[in-house]
């Protein structure tokens, strides 16, 4: 029979357990953790002998203490270190959450992102809180967002429904951006459940005019259903991972098909999508399971 003072110990090593967890959740792996995560992949239809690496980051979430200027500027030394042939931003620049010291400018997080490098350049698209947080894009209903201009004015090319041919050792391959998928908000921000995106699937597939490879950039991976088997790869973040992961389950995921397309790589139908847990941390500054990450993907 356990005692009043067994009892007790059970109970303050529990408390003290819980502490432990939660201190590493909000101090140590949204702050001090950084990992390389790569996949191998040759989808169907990839071109025989093309070897691509391709080196994404994703929802980084830029404000202070979490994710400040020199932080993503020593991520980006990190990633123009991986050799990649190409570099690719899924969107999520803005911070998304008030429990912030203080909001980073687009001006200081995009001059952070002007680090990048690679051969074939440094491709981009927004994210959801990206349209968000410019009330002036809400208001209107369009874009540029203040997002879109800051990584145009450092030159970084930006994707808005739009498809562009690289070439590697004179193979040709295609980069198509969608633009976000769940970008206007009517009204307050508790009627997210009736968003408007403006992605142009179809028509950003019909800019690709030969037969070489497409890989699209989608912030949002809850366009993978539709993605023709024409796209050999799909890239997406947005999910975090879930931001909280036990045992490779998140309970919650910020898509509507749940934990389907939290995380990792998955092959449906044949065609392949990769989601990456991102950067940064939204709406609370609490990452378990899933610390801050680079993609290195390695095509062919």
């Amino acid at each position: 029979m356990i005692t009043r003072r067994g009892l007790l110990k059970v109970i303050g090593g529990g408390i003290a357990s819980m502490a432990a967890l939660g201190g590493y959740a909000f101090a140590v792996e949204p702050l001090a953790r950084l990992s390389v995560t790569r996949y191998a992949v040759t989808p169907p239809g990839w071109t025989p002998g093309l070897k691509l690496r391709v080196v994404m980051l994703t929802d980084i979430h830029a404000c202070e203490p979490w994710m400040p200027a020199s932080r993503i500027a020593s991520i980006c030394r990190q990633a123009n270190s991986l050799g990649g042939d190409v570099t690719v931003l899924l969107g999520d620049y803005v911070a998304g959450m008030n429990f912030v010291t203080s909001y980073v400018h687009s001006s200081e997080w995009s001059k952070a992102l002007a680090t990048l490098t690679a051969p074939l350049g440094v491709h981009a698209v927004m994210g959801n809180h990206d349209w968000w947080e410019d009330k002036t894009a809400q208001r209107n209903g369009a874009g540029p967002t203040f997002g879109h201009k800051a990584l145009q004015d450092v030159g970084i090319n930006v994707y808005s429904n739009r498809a562009t041919r690289l070439e590697k050792d004179g193979q040709g391959f295609w980069i198509a951006g969608l633009e976000d998928q769940l970008a206007l908000v009517p009204g307050k921000k508790w009627q997210r459940q009736r968003m408007t995106g403006l992605d142009d699937l179809d028509g950003t597939l019909a800019q690709v005019a030969d037969g070489d490879p497409v890989i699209l950039l989608a912030h949002e991976p809850d366009i993978f259903p539709s993605v023709p088997a024409r796209v050999a790869l799909t890239l997406s973040g947005h999910t975090h991972g879930g931001q909280v992961r036990f045992l490779g389950y998140a309970p919650v995921v910020p898509s509507r098909f749940g934990d389907r397309y939290a995380y990792g790589h998955m092959v449906e139908e044949n065609r392949n999508l990769i989601v990456s847990g991102g950067l940064g941390c939204s709406l609370a500054p609490v990452r378990f399971g899933v610390p801050p990450e680079i993609v290195v993907i390695d095509l062919g």
